[in-house]
């Protein structure tokens, strides 16, 4: 017992160095990461196929050199489907039956993709596809289809606007006739025509088109007006393709080509020519792509030594398929080893393994297209991250295939700001400019995108028939007899024609002869179909834009009256003719400066000239009398003081000059004949009874008088051309027409000597173009109307056709004149004003400086009340002196006043009176006082 006790602390020793051995033993060997198997399905022959089989591999390489602590493995088990549906299905179901894969990646094309995620969804194995990008494809059904990808319909917009950055109005889309191609072309049409841009026609290749069946399609688009396309197709069409154009001619000057990402992304199978614009999904460039990029060249190369190293260019394929790869081989790290414990349980049906009645479900799957969907890491490709089960890119890069094969960048596309020069731009810097390129054909042009068309189909373009002979100047159609030849023109055929030139492509066209017919109808048979444009003198109405659409106006219209010319003085308004030659308002001013011119010679003659003294009656007459008689030079007063001399001599100068004028113009209206309108305007017209209103037949005119004007229908008369308005307006069958602008041209251009305009216009929406509803031909038509108005084309189209119309304004003959107004007169009537106040200023001043004057004007101005201050002030001026036989005072003592001095101990306080004469006829001045006299000091 004692030797057991001795023997067991180094059994424990021994024991737990044997552990301890065991410990480092196993740490020393790592346990083996589990396998996760995940299926690829490709076409190996095809392009993508050789990216995929070069990229996927290298990328988990890479995967688990930057992990290499990882739990799992991805292992690839590939298939080759050969670009058939069958073998692609039958390829997953071997994978997920026999095979346990936990996921798939691809298939390639979106066919096969669409049949193989409907399997795979049924057994809840992920699906991740790096090159179907047709929209037909969905990650919402099936639900675990992933699409590690772009989808094409995002590109649309792109496409879209670099058309509309062009100028280009028409697009041909050129593609593969299967779920890549056609499902692209109704997302490339919306935006096209967002873009305000149309699909003329479309090219559909099949996936197996013969080098001769494609020349054949590219000569007929050859023989059409458009000359932009976008090609979207696979690879190996879209090489044929090149080939065929470049024959054809149509890979030089004037012809544009747009490729789309899938022809971007694999350039070197393509080889497209020189000038062709080419979308790619922006890549940011990291040190890491560089790397990559480098090393995958070479690995592709090793991989495929027939390849040419032009297509060792890694593309938007072989970056999407990198990125998958590291997300599967990422999410498979978030499996847990009881994912994997069992087999997948993917028995086959009773059928065997292609049998799909018995397929299970995966147990891992669902976990596994989590970790999928939720992946977000820096790929190549830039943040990798998928909205809605597909991959979202924040712009398109423009590049331009220059001449060794490869793309220069030449800007960016982004949904929200749209192209630039840069990516980083925010909308104050996104300036909606490309970097310059070479064109096709070594071109440095812009290509217009379209050229006359040696076989189009024509719009029938209505033209009225049967126009009468007097407005051939507006409009004309006549045919050959012989030939069936038709001429057309006029202002409003020559305008058309100019906006047509200057669309932004061909517009075929041919004139049609229209039947006579209302324009109403006119513009219900182009609503029918039966014309596909009306060009005329159609103006713009509310009925007619129920039934097409019309262009902007190519010329501003109103309605006008026009009336016969009458002598005007035999009527009853010439009783007062002798009033007319002056305005009113120069009749108030000449009698204002009359009484003025009066007044101030008065004010300063009244002290010193007997012959303007007297009663205020007899002063007032005087004054009245001497402006008046100014008039007819008949004044006989005496003057005495130079002032009023120089007042009077300057306002005779003045009614020297006015009485000149007004005989004159009296002479003019009283002998030469007076032409005016016999209805002056429309409230005149339409309180006559007798007369009627002639429009022209077949306008709208004839309701609108009617309905607008409250003309009875009895009174509106429909005629044919000018000579019958002339004749009738003559003989007095109607007393007036009314017109629109462009015809009271023609009118007054054969009749003005007779006939003038009158009445305040009315405006109209004017005339235009006629096109059925929603043609997309007339919004560029309006914007060609516009250019045409800004470069005055359109003016000197009227001045050739119409004459200067707008200028003309009223007609009338040679004989007209205006009343007299003042603003003739102005200066002469300041002149005399602005004398006649200095000269009565002067006189005030100096006749009123003596002292004595003055001396009552303290007693005046003590009186409380108001009006007896201003009557003994107007007495005080109205204190006359007659210097010449006053007694006792000098003769040389000029304006004395005599009234009692302060010394004398007196004040005036009463009332102020003139003495009566004395017998010999000479004026006494003395001043009395009527009431109480009261000695200074009170007395």
């Amino acid at each position: 017992m004692a030797g057991d006790s001795f023997a067991r602390p180094y059994l424990l020793f021994i024991l737990a160095g044997l552990a301890a051995s065991f410990t480092v033993t196993s740490r020393a060997q790592p346990t083996t990461p589990a396998e996760v198997r995940v299926g690829l399905i490709i076409d190996a022959a095809s392009p993508v196929g050789k990216v995929a089989n070069t990229t996927i591999p290298m990328a988990l390489d890479d995967f688990y050199a930057a992990f290499p602590n990882s739990s799992f493995r991805v292992r690839i088990l590939q298939h080759d489907s050969g670009g058939d549906v069958v073998a692609a299905a039958s390829a997953a179901l071997q994978l997920m039956t026999t095979q346990g894969a936990r996921a798939i990646l691809g298939p390639q094309s979106s066919v096969e993709a669409a049949f193989v995620a409907d399997l795979a969804t049924r057994a809840e194995v992920p699906v991740v596809s790096f090159s179907a990008t047709s929209p037909s494809v969905s990650p919402a059904s099936p639900s675990f289809f992933v699409r590690a990808a772009v989808s094409d319909a995002a590109q649309a917009g792109a496409v879209a606007a670099l058309a509309a950055h062009f100028g280009w109005r028409r697009v041909v889309p050129i593609y593969q006739d299967d779920d890549y191609g056609a499902a692209f072309v109704p997302f490339l049409v919306d935006a096209l025509t967002a873009a305000r841009a149309e699909v003329p026609y479309r090219c559909a290749l099949p996936e197996d088109a013969t080098p001769d069946a494609i020349a054949a399609e590219l000569y007929r688009m050859e023989s059409e007006q458009t000359r932009v396309f976008v090609l979207h197709t696979r690879a190996e069409v879209a090489r044929s393709v090149f080939a065929a154009a470049a024959e054809a001619g149509m890979t030089g000057a004037g012809y544009a080509w747009i490729i789309t990402d899938g022809l971007t992304g694999l350039i070197g199978f393509v080889d497209p020519p020189q000038g062709v614009i080419g979308l790619a999904p922006y890549v940011p460039t990291t040190p890491r792509l560089r790397d990559v990029k480098k090393r995958w060249a070479h690995r592709y190369m090793s991989d495929h030594r027939e390849a040419d190293h032009a297509q060792a260019v890694m593309g938007c394929y072989a970056l999407w398929a990198y990125d998958a790869a590291w997300a599967v081989a990422s999410a498979a790290e978030q499996l847990s080893p009881s994912d994997l414990s069992s087999p997948p349980g993917l028995a086959g049906g009773k059928g065997g393994p292609t049998d799909i009645s018995g397929l299970g479900k995966s147990r891992s799957g669902d976990k596994l297209l989590r970790a999928i969907s939720d992946a977000t890491f820096e790929g190549l490709g830039g943040g990798f991250e998928l909205i809605g089960g597909e991959l979202a890119v924040p712009a398109f890069r423009v590049v331009s295939i220059v001449h060794d094969g490869t793309g220069r960048g030449i800007g960016f596309w982004t949904p929200k700001y749209g192209l630039s020069r840069h990516v980083d731009c925010g909308s104050s810097k996104a300036d909606g400019e490309l970097s310059p390129f070479i064109w096709p054909g070594e071109s440095t042009v812009r290509p217009r995108g379209w050229v006359q068309p040696t076989s189009a189909a024509k719009l029938r373009v209505a033209v009225p028939g049967m126009i009468p002979p007097g407005y051939r100047a507006i409009l004309y159609l006549d045919v050959d007899p012989e030939t069936n030849r038709t001429t057309a023109g006029g202002f409003v055929i020559e305008a058309f024609e100019a906006a047509v030139r200057l669309l932004p492509y061909a517009l075929p066209f041919e004139y049609v002869k229209a039947d006579r017919m209302p324009y109403d109808q006119l513009a219900e048979a182009v609503n029918n179909g039966k014309f596909d444009a009306v060009v005329a003198d159609m103006t713009i109405t509310a009925k007619r834009s129920n039934h097409v659409d019309f262009t902007m106006p190519f010329v501003a219209t109103s309605i006008t009256m026009i009336v016969q010319l009458r002598d005007q003085r035999g009527s009853n308004k010439w009783t007062w003719v002798f009033l007319k030659p002056l305005s009113s308002g120069l009749w108030i001013v000449s009698a204002f400066f009359f009484l003025f011119t009066g007044f101030v010679v008065w004010a300063i003659e009244r002290r010193d000239n007997e012959r303007f003294g007297g009663t205020p009656s007899n002063q007032a007459g005087i004054m009245f009398y001497f402006g008046f008689s100014t008039l007819v030079f008949t004044h006989n007063e005496r003057l005495k003081s130079n002032l009023s001399r120089m007042v009077v001599v300057v306002w005779v100068f003045v009614v020297l000059i006015l009485q000149s004028s007004y005989t004159a113009s009296l002479t003019s209206l009283l002998t030469v004949p007076r032409i005016g309108p016999a209805i002056a305007d429309y409230r005149t017209l339409l309180e006559g009874t007798a007369e009627k209103v002639g429009v022209l037949n077949n306008s709208f005119l004839a309701r609108q008088a009617i309905d607008q004007f409250g003309l009875p229908e009895a009174r509106v008369a429909r005629l044919q051309d000018v000579q019958s308005f002339q004749e009738a307006l003559l003989n007095g069958s109607i007393g007036a027409i009314i017109t629109e602008t462009p015809y009271l041209s023609i009118f007054l251009e054969a009749y003005r000597e007779n006939f003038t305009a009158t009445g305040q216009p009315n405006m109209t929406s004017g005339f235009a173009f006629a096109f059925p509803k929603g043609s997309p031909y007339v919004t560029d038509l309006s914007h060609a109307m516009l250019n045409l108005t800004e470069s005055d084309e359109m003016n000197r189209i009227e001045r050739k056709w119409l004459g200067d119309y707008r200028s003309q304004g009223q007609g009338g003959g040679p004989f007209t004149a205006n009343p007299l107004r003042f603003s003739s007169f102005g200066s002469l009537f300041v002149i005399t004003g602005a004398t006649s106040l200095v000269c009565l200023t002067i006189h005030l001043a100096f006749f009123r400086r003596k002292e004595d004057y003055w001396l009552p004007l303290p007693e005046i101005m003590s009186r409380p009340s108001s009006m007896v201050r201003l009557r003994m002030l107007a007495k005080l001026f109205d204190r006359k002196v007659y210097s010449e036989t006053m007694p006792d005072r000098n003769q040389n003592d000029v304006g004395a006043v005599a009234f009692p001095h302060p010394s004398d101990g007196v004040s005036i306080v009463g009332r102020l009176s003139s003495a009566p004469p004395t017998n010999n006829g000479s004026v006494e001045m003395a001043t009395q006082t009527t009431s109480a006299i009261e000695p200074v000091g009170g007395g």
